[in-house]
């Protein structure tokens, strides 16, 4: 059981667990647990790599937050991305044994925080258009869809798509703090 959660920026210490969980979370069997995955859309067991997560982590504009329980284990991230005036959010990622308890909601929060501590006043997303619940969960969570769409990749770098598929572009307002 979860006691408490603490939300703070990794660092490369971090990233052998961020690629493990990031992984289990989207490809793979481990992914099933989940509500969140993409194992059936998209082939290969990997999401993201430690070259990946090392890139993100040297980016001057970008952070990954990491939620840790009460035994410092990663629990959940999100990569934030301060593009222009918009935050880009990307990876946000709960480990699948424990969906649905309120982490991916608490990430979400931490990523209005950020966007209000570097006056962005929006932040974007992409989901795979697929993910019917999943965009409903962002609507729910203040979230509306742009009407942009983008090419899902098909490089193959990190599976191929077992269907047609693109990327539905969302967006949130964020009021100034207060």
């Amino acid at each position: 059981m979860i006691t408490s959660l603490h939300i703070s920026p990794a660092t490369t210490d971090d990233i052998p667990n961020l690629v493990r969980l990031v992984n289990s979370a989207y490809r793979g069997d481990s992914a099933k647990k989940g509500w969140t995955h993409e194992a059936d859309l998209i082939s290969g067991t990997e999401r993201i790599d430690v070259a990946s997560i090392k890139q993100m982590l040297k980016k001057p504009s970008s952070v990954i937050l990491k939620c840790t329980d009460d035994t410092n284990t990663i629990v959940g991230c999100v990569y934030l991305d301060k593009q222009a005036d918009k935050l880009y959010l990307g990876m946000l990622t709960v480990s699948p044994d424990i969906q649905a308890r309120g982490i991916g909601k608490r990430l979400l929060q931490a990523a209005d925080e950020y966007a209000q501590q570097n006056q962005l006043h929006h932040i974007i997303m992409t989901v795979i258009n697929v993910r019917k619940e999943l965009i409903d969960w962002y609507n729910r969570n203040g979230y509306t869809d742009t009407g942009e769409r983008q090419p899902f990749p098909t490089d193959g770098r990190f599976g191929l798509p077992q269907t047609q598929l693109e990327f539905v572009v969302l967006q949130k307002t964020i009021s100034a703090a207060p």
